[in-house]
């Protein structure tokens, strides 16, 4: 497409969803769950079709060296799909808060003031690798009764498409408009610059993918934007804490995927337990294969007792601790890896390692292990994060596992929305004042 034929076309997307925003605003809860319902049978009924679309991507992007976190991202297989209709399946079991009324109060002049919840109208998704977003982004507009338009990466566009005719068709057996979700067809990078400059057409863009992107939407855009920047996470193993917890948990919370941006990639640990913690998670993280880039204190403590640690199957030989273990520089404090490696420190307790997060990590979500209950309740009023845990896997931080049915992203800001955005975060408030006759003197 030339420049003027993408700026036409992103018009008309524009125009097309404003227009479908307003029957979608007004829909029946009935007639939005059928639409839901029914992209789910359609996301069962095509797994097999799907992956086959899926696959020229995937092979596209080995051929283009994309790293491997990055092409698991872009994998739909079927466990991913059905979890795409089992989200689907709870949106719509879950109540229509559209249309319900908060906080409503008479005031002295006999007047009642409330706040009626409404669908934002049309929001701009833009997002990354992987295509299972464009199921969790479609399944919570029409939930929420806006419109959308979503752009994803070039390296999922077969995915995309697929996925995107699907919805429409779902919209269309509901009686709803196949206007409400549209899928931007071309990869032109211009086609971005333009959607995030309709304020005519488009309420709020959210972009999903890596730093530059989100930087650059930031930057550019001419609507409001729900964003976050990176996914710098940490678990903080506290003194005192239950070891053989804190060993599972810290695992599962680096290893059972390194790509998403709620895996932990900061390992912070008090001192009193660090000499009976740190040897005995170094052993899983060497057995799968985590670097670890450690301050002096936990790689002196790693050299010196990982050693005689196990894993459930050998004990760990000094060349493999040689293998994995690294000194930390001051950047490692700052990175997500999205990767095999983790930053590992030792702290002085609970103060030391909240400190540690303020400063170093990305607000996204932070997690501690500990028995100690005035220290949990400190972990959660300090630590400036939009999902502080206890005694669970940061890898939860995930609107499916909240019980929103899905997410449309992760907001690290601190207005409208914050923290995993499901239904609510796609909807704003207006105020109602009824009525009996009243005038103001």
């Amino acid at each position: 497409m030339t420049a003027l034929n993408i700026t036409e076309y992103t018009q008309d997307l524009g125009f097309k969803a404003k227009t479908a925003s307003a029957r979608m605003a007004k829909s029946k809860a009935a007639t939005k769950n059928v639409a839901l319902k029914r992209l789910a049978e359609l996301l069962r009924a095509n797994t097999e079709a799907l992956q086959v679309d899926n696959a020229r991507d995937i092979e596209r992007a080995l051929a283009n060296g994309l790293s491997e976190p990055m092409v698991d991202r872009l994998r739909l297989t079927p466990k991913v799909l059905e979890t795409c209709a089992q989200g689907c399946e709870q949106l719509a079991a879950m109540p229509d808060i559209i249309g319900e009324i908060l906080g409503m109060k008479q005031q002295p002049s006999g007047i009642r003031v409330g706040q009626m919840r409404v669908p934002i109208g049309v929001f701009g998704m833009i997002f990354e690798s992987r295509p299972n977003v464009t199921i969790e982004a479609a399944s919570l507009s029409i939930k929420s009764g806006n419109a959308c338009i979503l752009r994803g990466g070039s390296e999922a566009i077969d995915s995309n498409k697929a996925l995107a005719k699907l919805v429409q068709q779902a919209l269309t057996d509901a009686g709803l408009p196949e206007n409400a979700v549209q899928l931007v067809q071309t990869t032109d990078r211009e086609a971005v610059g333009q959607l995030i400059a309709m304020p005519q057409y488009v309420d709020v863009i959210i972009p999903r993918g890596g730093k530059s992107l989100i930087e650059r939407i930031s930057r550019e855009a001419k609507v409001p934007v729900i964003k976050h920047l990176d996914g710098n996470c940490h678990t903080y193993v506290d003194d005192p804490c239950d070891i053989d917890m804190a060993v599972k948990v810290a695992d599962n919370a680096k290893t059972q995927k390194y790509s998403p941006c709620n895996a932990s990639e900061g390992l912070l640990v008090a001192r009193g337990v660090a000499a009976d913690f740190l040897p005995r998670i170094g052993a899983v993280y060497a057995a799968k294969g985590v670097e670890m880039r450690c301050c002096p204190e936990s790689r002196r403590i790693l050299e010196q007792k990982l050693p005689s640690a196990r894993t459930n199957t050998a004990q760990v030989a000094p060349e493999v601790i040689a293998k994995w273990v690294r000194d930390a520089a001051e950047s490692d404090w700052y990175e997500e890896y999205l990767a095999p490696i983790i930053s590992i420190k030792v702290v002085a307790g609970v103060d030391e390692a909240i400190a540690h997060i303020n400063q170093y990590g990305s607000h996204h979500t932070d997690a501690i292990l500990t028995r100690d209950h005035m220290h949990a309740q400190q972990f959660l009023r300090e630590v400036d994060s939009s999902s502080v845990m206890v005694n669970t896997s940061t890898r939860f931080a995930d609107g499916f596992e909240y019980g929103l049915g899905a997410e449309i992203g992760i907001s690290t800001d601190k207005f409208h929305a914050r923290g995993p955005v499901g239904i609510e975060g796609l909807t704003s408030l207006k105020y109602v004042v009824l009525g009996e006759g009243e005038i103001r003197t």
